[in-house]
């Protein structure tokens, strides 16, 4: 994919400074992974993402390099690396770790959890009301991904985050792929929210568990 590709999307996005320059590079490239920019099937390249940063392949390979190692990429052919192929072996065992991990986390994000959170959850959830709305699939998933890690932050644990942020990186590029049961996601957004409102650290485990187990099921029909 060429730089030139990007831009066609509208997509915005600074020059990044000296300061720091691996870790931002491997962030932009994280984003672009998580909010369904780079989607199953296309190819990306060191030079066409170094030319849409603004600087050189060199900490742009080894973004590249942490993600392959994370099982967020893979190499597809020659210099071209992709999202890799998702088949029900992989999902079933996605399925089954975020199940345990996400739940942990949701738990302790309801016992530590103060208003500004709540406040923070209602406004993603209406973000995503309105892309649902609105039939805007890209907005949706960014709205999903601040809903859930506003809740996972919540639970006070970097090495938690860290583990469930590998885990989205491998599995959230093929989101893309529930449109149509968004809505019905949204239901559970809604039970999470109650719960961590009302501090039901419980009722928050199996509200995510019922999330993550719902879209499993779209995700393993639509594998075949």
């Amino acid at each position: 994919m060429s730089a030139a590709a990007f831009d066609k999307r509208g997509l915005q996005i600074p020059q990044l400074t000296r300061e720091t320059l691996q870790e931002q590079v491997f962030r932009r490239v994280t984003e672009l992974i998580l909010d369904g920019t780079i989607v199953p099937g296309e190819m990306v390249t060191v030079q066409s993402l170094a030319n849409l940063f603004g600087v050189s392949p060199m900490p742009v390979r080894e973004a590249l390099g942490r993600l392959t190692a994370a099982n967020a990429l893979t190499v597809v052919s020659g210099r071209s690396i992709g999202i890799p192929p998702l088949n029900l072996t992989r999902l079933v065992d996605l399925r089954n770790v975020r199940i345990e991990i996400e739940a942990i986390a949701a738990g302790w994000a309801a016992e530590r959890r103060d208003d500004e959170i709540i406040t923070v959850l209602a406004g993603h959830l209406n973000d995503m009301e309105n892309s649902i709305a609105a039939g805007d699939v890209k907005a949706y998933l960014r709205g999903n991904h601040a809903f859930h890690f506003a809740i996972y932050r919540a639970a006070g644990s970097e090495n938690l985050l860290k583990i469930i942020e590998n885990l989205w990186l491998q599995i959230s590029p093929y989101f893309n792929m529930l449109h149509g049961s968004y809505t019905v996601a949204n239901e559970h957004h809604q039970k999470m929210f109650k719960a961590m409102r009302d501090r039901d650290a419980e009722a928050l485990r199996n509200a995510v568990r019922a999330d993550i187990d719902a879209a499993y099921q779209v995700l393993a029909k639509r594998l075949g």
